[in-house]
């Protein structure tokens, strides 16, 4: 059974046939207890995961999900993974996932309590984006850090995906931690000074935090180098910025 062309567009999917590349993936993973798996596709990836996990795995396309049924042990979900309700108890995702879906697919795994960790393969640029890889982090990245790790681990070339895509692949894992880093005071505090360093209303980062909280609290902001950019800061900076606002009262001007 095949996808036609047509199809292989109109779901944005390329499949992976490298065996080092997933078992690389599977290795980063360290899959156990169950395993989500969104756009299972061919099965290659599912197969891999099944001896480790209790694997759902979703296919949108019909057809390959009864490939699936028949070459693999996964429970198989027809539909799209992103508007898919989480499972009641902890569980990680695992997957090659298709490209135009890559935003809802990370959104979800953010927003559901039960996902522990979420192992995916993207296109290159927004792994290294979303991870620091070009030395910069995205918004995203900074505003979810006090709950949430995220890592690069290495690229997947465009060969080992059938039908062959325009560009490379990396492998990008996001972990949620066991314990936020600030309380919810904290929290709150730091979702100001992130949305307020990115919105970049003042211009500079050390101006953009006075128009919000004041240049009276710029001691919490005095460790970043003047002129630095907001996706130049390391997001665990961006705590410390927050933790000083807490212990000085956190209140804007």
């Amino acid at each position: 059974m095949s996808r036609t062309p047509s199809n292989r567009a109109r779901f944005s999917q390329n499949f992976l046939h490298s065996p080092e590349a997933i078992e690389r993936i599977v290795s980063v993973a360290r899959p156990r207890g169950l395993v989500l798996e969104p756009g299972g596709g061919g099965g290659a990836l599912t197969r891999a995961l099944t001896p480790h996990a209790t694997v759902w795995t979703w296919e949108i396309d019909p057809r390959w999900a009864a490939v699936l049924r028949d070459r693999t042990d996964a429970r198989v979900m027809l539909g799209d993974f992103a508007r898919s309700r989480p499972p009641d108890r902890d569980f990680q995702v695992v997957g090659n996932i298709p490209y135009s879906a890559t935003a809802r697919i990370i959104d979800w795994c953010l927003q559901a309590r039960g996902c522990r960790s979420a192992t995916v393969l993207v296109q290159l640029e927004v792994a290294l984006k979303r991870s620091g890889g070009y030395g910069r982090w995205s918004r995203l990245t900074a505003a979810t850090w006090p709950t949430h790790r995220w890592s690069y681990h290495g690229r997947v070339d465009a060969t080992a995906f059938r039908p062959v895509p325009r560009v490379h692949s990396g492998i990008l894992r996001i972990e949620r931690r066991d314990r936020p880093v600030l309380d919810a005071t904290g929290s709150r505090v730091h979702a100001r000074v992130v949305e307020a360093a990115f919105g970049g209303a003042g211009g500079s980062v050390a101006a953009s935090l006075a128009r919000t909280f004041g240049a009276r609290n710029a001691f919490a902001w005095s460790h970043l180098a003047r002129g630095r950019v907001a996706s130049g800061v390391h997001p665990d900076e961006w705590i410390t910025v927050a933790r000083r606002l807490v212990a000085r009262g956190g209140r804007d001007r």
